[in-house]
């Protein structure tokens, strides 16, 4: 059964943002597009290199309207610590959710449950709370933050403009296409 398109299910957490302490739920995803980016835990080697990608670009997801929530199975306090000591994770300026319940990497589907760790899962929530894109890599291969920026372009412009989608590679201000029985076997 496809995920996309589902509402998101109920969940609380706390999360550490901005040097505080801070509790997210399900609620706080809605009436604005959301990214919930699992990764493994803290304290290991690809998943800085992904939150720091993310760190970099938080200002343009901003721009568009798009707040990041990344999660790990860690709990808040160990957030704090890897913020703390790590020069890359000192950047991070979107919340980091703590799942030490598994509770949230379980509703996405994403956790590990012979090793309590969330597998790479990518998630862009609509703002009615609804799943919009899903991506899910290997335990060793990191995803690029600009390409998830350019796939919330695209979801973006399709949810505001009706009967029309993008084709691959869209970029903004490229041409998108409208279906109909006239373009069948003509791209």
């Amino acid at each position: 059964m496809s995920i996309i398109n589902s509402q998101i299910k109920p969940f609380a957490s706390k999360a550490f943002h901005n040097g505080q302490f801070i509790d997210v739920t399900d609620q706080t995803l809605l009436g604005k597009w959301s990214v919930v980016f699992f990764y493994p835990a803290d304290f290991t080697f690809v998943c800085p290199t992904e939150l720091g990608d993310l760190a970099d670009l938080y200002p343009q997801f901003r721009d568009m309207g798009v707040e990041i929530y990344s999660v790990s199975t860690d709990t808040h306090f160990t957030h704090k610590a890897w913020h703390d000591t790590s020069d890359t994770i000192k950047k991070i300026q979107y919340p980091m959710l703590a799942d030490p319940t598994h509770l949230i990497s379980r509703n996405f589907g994403v956790l590990i449950e012979e090793a309590g760790l969330a597998d790479r899962g990518t998630f862009v929530i609509d703002p009615e709370g609804k799943i919009q894109i899903v991506e899910i890599s290997a335990g060793g291969v990191g995803r690029d933050a600009s390409e998830l920026l350019r796939k919330i372009k695209a979801a973006q412009y399709v949810a505001a403009h009706p009967g029309e989608v993008c084709p691959a590679k869209w970029k903004e201000g490229d041409a998108t296409l409208a279906p109909s029985l006239d373009l069948v076997g003509k791209i």
